[in-house]
């Protein structure tokens, strides 16, 4: 009966097919007229309803209201609309309805199974067997309960001018709400024994629709075609990877640390959903609109107050602008006097906050002064603090080391002398002043980088030019009775930048190399953009860095 109304020559509108708890049913929600069909479908030679028969349903029931009754089927009579046979449940009980041919006074009969639970979201199927004398019903092959009827099941039910509703009685009223995965007509025999036993009762098939097997249905020119719409129950287990063996095959899996989602296919996990892998990136956030192009810039925290960014801008006028963190973006907060600058650096001593800027060029006065600023948490300001005479300051690195404050500043050219001394000055608690404390040859000097492995501390100089050629020793220094003392010297061309860095228990230094030039020998076109940057490995068996890794780059 159920194929009947799904017929692919009917209208589709209104059937769902439902996957739920392994198995699939369907869902009605069309007009009862149109899951009908005539009765004559089913009695082609005779028109009588047979004596004797069986019923087998497959459903799936929601809970019910205690007063709420919903029909399975009923074959109503086309112009009176008189209920010839019919099926309908309740939250506990199950009735059998039949036409009384003989008796006009009491036309219908009523047999009640009760406490009968089908209405608690399961799949079940049951065996409703018909006889002249009794009705018996089978719930998912367990013994069958049987009722004597007081008045014999009509041997003479016509079913001339009527109709087979399925889900319904021909009205809204009692429409079927689960899913129907059978429904069967059987004469002429109890068809519990066919079915019972079986290894999975509640899903025992007489006969079911052959789209509720099979999904998705292939049409003849082998395309994929899905009769009707379609859903599916999915559990999915969450965390750490579960094991993957015959007991979970079709079970799903969901990786949430790497986003995916997986499929047991008895072995191991296929993957159905996975993120791709890509990279960590960050989105524009807010553009800061600067005089001229900017140099250099330096995040930092100051306890109580927030965070700031110290822009160091290249043209002299309006200078270099420091912004301040508020309401989730930056505002200007402060303007700088600046000469070209290169480079800022935020350091502390104990709790004293301090800004160092590097200037390039002279100041109005001829001076050529790199500037020390010291915060004054009352104004809320830099001031001021110290003035240090530099020659085309490129950068300040500061540090510690055994509670001691340094200062190094990359000087890199005077006039046109690039082989000059850099500087590294020493905090003077007695006066509060930085202090020459050592000067150290350099060839061009863009960048210090300080760093501890143990015990001890180095600093190296990102050397750039000596004159004549980019392709020259940058230096690594070790600190060693209170000096610097020369390390390591490693081949740059041009280094622009040092940086230090550590993975586990072992140690690195990467140069960022900007130039392979010298005076009087042409480079290729591609040289002239292109060049390799290296990263090295600290060697301690050695005690030395050596070569790690090459990486080309571009400037």
């Amino acid at each position: 009966m159920l194929s009947e109304v799904i017929s692919p020559s009917k209208s589709l509108a209104g059937l769902q097919m439902i996957q739920s708890q392994g198995a699939r049913g369907f869902r009605l929600s069309a007009s009862p007229h149109v899951l009908s069909f005539p009765s004559s479908r089913l009695f082609k030679n005779c028109h009588l309803f047979p004596e004797e028969f069986s019923l087998v349903i497959t459903i799936k029931i929601p809970s019910l209201p205690s007063k709420k009754n919903e029909y399975l089927f009923t074959v109503i009579t086309e112009k009176k609309g008189h209920i010839l046979l019919g099926l309908r449940y309740s939250e506990s009980k199950l009735h059998f309805l039949f036409w009384n041919v003989e008796d006009s006074q009491e036309w219908q009969m009523k047999v009640t199974f009760r406490g009968v639970s089908l209405a608690d979201d399961q799949w079940h199927t049951f065996v409703l067997a018909v006889s002249a004398l009794s009705v018996s019903l089978s719930i998912d092959c367990s013994i069958p309960l049987e009722v004597i009827l007081d008045k014999p099941f009509p041997a003479s039910l016509s079913t001339i001018n009527s109709r087979v509703y399925v889900g319904s009685r021909r009205r809204r009223k009692g429409f079927f709400s689960g899913l129907l995965r059978q429904l069967v007509l059987l004469p002429g025999s109890d068809a519990t024994s066919t079915l019972c036993p079986n290894a999975r009762p509640r899903l025992a098939e007489l006969s079911i629709p052959q789209v509720l097997k099979e999904l998705p249905v292939r049409t003849e020119g082998g395309d994929i075609q899905l009769m009707y719409p379609y859903e599916a129950e999915m559990k999915v287990t969450l965390g750490l990877k579960p094991p993957c063996s015959h007991s979970e095959i079709a079970k799903f899996w969901m990786d949430t640390s790497l986003k995916g989602l997986f499929l047991c296919n008895g072995i191991e996990w296929i993957p159905v959903l996975e993120r791709k892998e890509k990279l960590d990136y960050v989105e524009e956030y807010q553009n800061l609109a600067t005089a001229s192009e900017s140099m250099g810039l330096e995040i930092f925290l100051i306890p109580n107050v927030g965070y700031f960014a110290a822009m160091a801008n290249r043209n002299n006028q309006p200078g270099s602008a420091l912004y301040r963190w508020i309401n989730g973006k930056f505002i200007i907060h402060q303007y700088f006097s600046t000469y070209q600058a290169q480079a800022w650096k935020h350091f502390t001593i104990e709790k004293r906050i301090f800004l160092a800027l590097a200037n390039f060029e002279k100041n109005d006065d001829e001076e050529e002064l790199s500037v020390i600023y010291k915060w004054n948490p009352k104004k809320r300001k830099f001031l001021l603090y110290q003035t240090i005479p530099t020659y085309s300051a490129r950068d300040w690195e500061a540090f510690h080391i055994d509670g001691e404050t340094f200062l190094a500043v990359a000087n890199h050219r005077e006039g046109n002398n690039h082989n000059i001394n850099s500087v590294i000055y020493k905090w003077n608690s007695s006066n509060g002043l930085f202090e020459i404390n050592q000067t150290i040859p350099t060839s061009g000097a863009y960048d210090w980088e300080f760093f501890s492995i143990g015990p001890y501390s180095f600093l190296v100089v990102a050397n750039t030019f000596n004159g004549t050629s980019t392709n020259i020793q940058s230096n690594i220094y070790i600190w060693l009775g209170g000096i610097f003392r020369p390390f390591q010297s490693v081949m740059t061309f041009g280094a622009s930048d040092w940086e230090y860095f550590r993975i586990k228990d072992r140690f690195f230094l990467a140069v960022a190399n900007s130039h392979n030039y010298t005076v009087g020998i042409k480079m290729q076109k591609r040289e002239e953009y292109a060049i390799i940057s290296t990263i090295y490995e600290l060697n301690i068996t050695a005690q030395q860095f050596v070569k790690y890794q090459d990486i080309l780059t571009y400037r």
